[in-house]
């Protein structure tokens, strides 16, 4: 600890925030991502781009139950359930899926989901292999290559100190709102400070909302002694009761006659109206307890529950449903939770929330480039009579350059391996994951051997590259393009290409702007041997 409060304060913000910043910048950029992950994984399966999409139709609703349960009954053998996915705002397509039964020692069995045509009844089965949107949402709390337990406690570790380090940034902050509007160019070390705090100002209460709500959603993972003390460490009878109407019933083993799901329809709405239904799933169907489940599409309500309604498969008897009223405990729970995916958030809200996601990956790496100048500051005597710069040194510059300019690369790369990777490579999604960390890999290898501006220039440039012209990478390889999605009025694909296109122009700016460093430096550095040369020749005349 310091000798002041403040002082104090400013060493904490510094060591809590800079020591995991790196991982840090990983989780708010996964997650910034995330908030379009269903329409990431739509333009990552071009196959279903034509002739599929569709909106939901309440009139429709009983043919499509009816011709779902007929496909999945006549098609899929000994399967543990069906499941029928109605057109959503963000999944805009009816399919059928089903899974397998689990194998000796696993919890689950294969899934398996065939998209429908909406002007027949045929499927689209040859679907390619991506886990598009999928893989930045697991990566934002599960990381990857490790045990996904392992990894969110590493990230709640993260989590926890970032939110330590925002609490002790509003300390030491005396002049947050003129902060907010101080922004000093080319001032060095003092740019990026302003760069920092105005990115942090801008969007603070989203900092302090997602760091909070992150920690919230993985609680009692972190904190179990609750339910060791009240449930003695059963963590299935907690969640039997908090959540009564998910817990399944295991099959009897006895044949039944299977009722259509289509005859429960009056019922369901006469308990939740004319509100879209998401999803149904009838379990262990042909089985004596076989049940048929509706899944409310919830849309926009501030609420991160699942509202369902469960009926007997063989009587249409209602078993359970989501209660509308809950605890208050239980009621802070959902919307802290729904807060942090933002689920329930229209297309506007998630694009402000992404801007958010992004002003926070603004100031980590402001932070950590900031870090990076002041200890070069330091070390500049010593460097610029022939040193070598520090290890600390040479491994922050490195770790910034991989992970800040590396990150918009590899996200790049991962989006053309979706379309360059041949189909029928076997472990085809792996191998899109595997090339945004080779590419990673790349970056980091670069900066083993050059951290100069001109390695900056390079992986900026390339990413801006790689993102402005995704558009024309979906225009060849995909049956639409642009223009097409536009009159069409596709526009999760229309907004994928222009914010693509978008982010692209981003990173050429910020390569433009390396570019005019660059020459301002040359600028100042052949003033000063000018001068130097003068004063040499004043030297020598006047002797």
């Amino acid at each position: 600890m310091k000798d002041t409060f403040f002082r104090s304060m400013t060493w904490l913000h510094t060591w809590v925030g800079l020591l995991v910043c790196w991982l840090l910048l990983i989780v708010f950029f996964a997650g910034s991502i995330s908030y379009f992950r269903h329409e990431i994984s739509l333009w990552t399966k071009p196959e279903l781009h034509s002739g599929t999409l569709q909106h939901y139709q309440a009139g429709e609703l009983s043919n499509q139950l009816l011709s779902g349960q007929k496909f999945l009954s006549d098609n899929t053998e000994d399967a543990k359930d069906w499941r029928i996915y109605l057109p959503t705002e963000r999944k805009p397509y009816l399919s059928y899926g089903w899974q397998t039964q689990p194998e000796a020692g696993q919890r689950r069995g294969e899934f398996h989901e065939l998209i429908v045509k909406p002007d027949s009844e045929k499927m689209i089965s040859e679907v390619r292999e991506s886990k598009g949107g999928n893989f930045f949402y697991r990566l934002h709390f599960d990381l990857h290559y490790m045990p996904a337990k392992i990894a969110r406690w590493i990230i709640g570790f993260c989590s926890m100190f970032m939110l330590v380090a925002l609490i002790s940034g509003i300390v030491i902050h005396k002049r947050i709102f003129k902060d907010f509007f101080s922004f000093r160019r080319n001032k060095g070390s003092r740019s990026w400070l302003d760069a920092h705090n105005v990115s942090s100002v801008m969007a603070l209460p989203y900092h302090l909302m997602i760091t909070y709500t992150g920690l919230i959603t993985l609680m009692f993972m972190y904190m179990p002694w609750g339910v060791f003390t009240n449930y003695d460490g059963d963590n299935r009878a907690f969640r039997a009761e908090l959540n009564p109407s998910r817990v399944q019933t295991k099959p009897s083993g006895q044949d039944a006659e299977l009722i259509s799901a289509a005859s429960l329809l009056p019922q369901v709405r006469s308990y939740w109206g004319e509100a879209p239904i998401k999803q149904v799933i009838i379990s262990s169907p042909y089985d004596q307890n076989s049940q048929i489940s509706f899944y409310r599409n919830n849309e926009q309500l501030v609420t991160d529950k699942r509202t369902q309604i469960i009926f007997s498969g063989v009587t249409g008897e209602l078993i359970t449903m989501t209660p509308i009223e809950e605890s208050a405990t239980h009621a802070t729970y959902d919307t802290l939770m729904s807060l942090h995916t933002a689920r329930f958030a229209g297309s506007t809200l998630r694009g402000f929330f992404f801007i958010c996601g992004l002003l926070g990956c603004a100031m980590i790496a402001t932070g950590a480039l900031l870090w990076a100048v002041k200890i070069r500051q330091k070390q500049l005597k010593n460097i610029s009579k022939g040193e070598a710069a520090s290890i600390g040194l040479r491994l922050i510059e490195g770790l910034n350059l991989t992970f800040i300019a590396g990150l918009p690369l590899a996200t790049s790369v991962f989006f053309y391996a979706n379309r360059m990777i041949p189909l029928g490579i076997q472990d085809r999604a792996q191998w899109e994951v595997d090339s945004f960390f080779i590419t990673l890999a790349f970056v980091g290898l670069l900066a083993c051997f050059n951290r100069t501006l001109a390695s900056w220039r390079w992986v900026l440039g390339l990413g801006g590259l790689s993102f402005i012209t995704i558009p024309l990478l979906n225009a060849i390889t995909s049956p639409s393009d642009l223009i097409g999605n536009i009159i069409n009025k596709q526009w999760i694909l229309v907004g994928f290409d222009l914010l693509a296109f978008v982010i692209g122009l981003g990173l050429l700016f910020a390569v433009k702007k390396i570019n005019t460093a660059v020459k301002n430096k040359s600028v100042v550095k052949g003033k000063k041997t000018t001068l130097r040369l003068k004063k040499q020749s004043l030297a020598r005349a006047g002797a």
